[in-house]
């Protein structure tokens, strides 16, 4: 039997108010639940009634879940939240060590951990200060991250700096944020009647189907063709809080609709190269990274950059840099593998590439120089160097797309590179 189907169902007259906050932790655990569904799930229990556990669970299922990715974080809400709800206070009382005991342990699924913050974070702000027994320390971190110059703040902050609620919050930012491109032009044309190049050939076809006179003045335009996203990022020990941000904006990219980008392709690599793509494309954030995660054996490893990028130029350029492919590269350069590899290896990618943007960290520091071996061999062999440590610094990168001509930090660093 599920584990839902043990519950206790509510039978003290606040069914429709237990349905309404249960609604607004679907919602804040990343379900589209609007005022539409929950009126219609209240009717959806009168009408089936709640002497059926199942029934009930089912009812509700039907009226707030339309995605497949959604099963499995209504399925946790529910459970943590009907397990006593008779009283708003009286079940946070009951389930806050339960709630905060899954959204600590790591081995909890991906749906559990968003279905306890969610319900910390919609619930415990708004109850009575005598019906929770937390120190006045978390209140004050709760009910700073909901006020507008945190948010501020946040875009800011170093992804390195942030507890584990500036964390959550930086997620849901990143989630919000696009990644928009411009079409390329091809070099092939197609029939335009306002196009500003005569098409002679179409023309004269025209005019054979005449009798030779000519009626009509064909022109074409160039086709335009949307280009590729292929990013690179670095999974090693000293970039595991930025990789874990980075793959949350690369999840958001891939997933928004209208970007503009033909394809978009994403690989780890710390001391070998995983393509995790295909993990990307699910909609559900959580599911997305854990199974990426999964895929990638190297995570918090050591760093071989030349050995990865080679196999990267061997075994996946030519599959996927073609149609005037972005290549974000996202490390912090720190190899102590060959560099004289790593130097052929970035060049050979940088051919390969339209554009090939770095995203560092370690520029967050003003008196940041590229003195490790690593960085010198592969700052000449980019076209634009940016930091990459904040939301900032990623809000800023469609900036740097758009921009042929942007080289973010490169050309102050070259010059420090020759003086040096």
């Amino acid at each position: 039997m599920p584990e839902y189907a043990r519950l206790d169902i509510p039978e003290d007259g606040k069914l429709t108010h237990n349905i309404t906050w249960f609604a607004r932790a679907l919602r804040k655990a990343g379900m589209p639940v609007g005022p539409g569904r929950l009126l219609d799930a209240i009717r959806a229990v009168e009408a089936a009634g709640f002497t059926s556990k199942t029934d009930f669970y089912w009812a509700l299922h039907a009226c707030f879940v339309s995605r497949p990715e959604h099963r499995a974080v209504f399925a946790q809400v529910f459970r943590l939240y009907w397990r006593d709800p008779r009283y708003l206070e009286h079940m946070m009382s009951m389930m806050l060590p339960a709630v905060r005991g899954a959204q600590e342990d790591r081995r909890a699924g991906a749906g559990e951990k968003r279905a306890a913050e969610a319900l910390l974070d919609g619930v415990e702000r708004d109850l009575p200060e005598a019906a929770t027994s937390e120190s006045e320390e978390v209140q004050i971190e709760i009910d700073a991250s909901r006020t507008a110059s945190s948010e501020e703040r946040l875009r800011s902050l170093d992804f390195e700096q942030m507890s584990v609620a500036e964390m959550a919050e930086a997620k849901r930012m990143l989630a919000r944020l696009t990644l928009p491109v411009k079409p390329l032009k091809s070099r092939r044309t197609v029939a335009d009647p306002f196009g500003p190049r005569p098409d002679w050939r179409a023309t004269m076809r025209n005019a054979m189907r005449r009798g030779g006179e000519v009626h009509d003045f064909a022109t074409k335009n160039h086709r335009t063709r949307w280009p590729r996203l292929i990013a690179l990022c670095d999974i090693s020990g000293s970039m595991s809080q930025y990789s874990r941000a980075v793959l949350h904006f690369l999840h958001a990219v891939s997933n928004t609709k209208g970007a503009g980008w033909a394809e978009v392709h994403a690989f780890t690599f710390g001391t070998r190269l995983t393509n995790i793509t295909r993990h990307l494309r699910q909609r559900d954030v959580d599911a997305a990274l854990a199974a990426a995660g999964a895929e990638a054996q190297d995570w918090e490893g050591g760093t071989r950059i030349g050995q990865c990028l080679h196999r990267f130029n061997r075994d996946w350029s030519r599959r996927v840099l073609g149609q005037g492919a972005v290549v974000l590269l996202i490390t912090d350069g720190l190899d102590r593998d060959d560099a004289g590899l790593l130097e052929k290896e970035i060049e050979r990618l940088h051919l390969s590439a339209r554009r090939l943007i770095w995203l560092n960290p370690l520029l967050r520091w003003d008196g940041f120089a590229p003195k490790a071996k690593g960085i010198m061999a592969m700052l000449p062999h980019v076209d634009s160097f940016r930091a990459g440590h904040n939301i900032a610094s990623l809000q800023a990168l469609a900036d740097a797309i758009s921009s042929p001509d942007d080289m973010g930090e490169k050309a102050r660093l070259m010059r420090l590179l020759k003086e040096g």
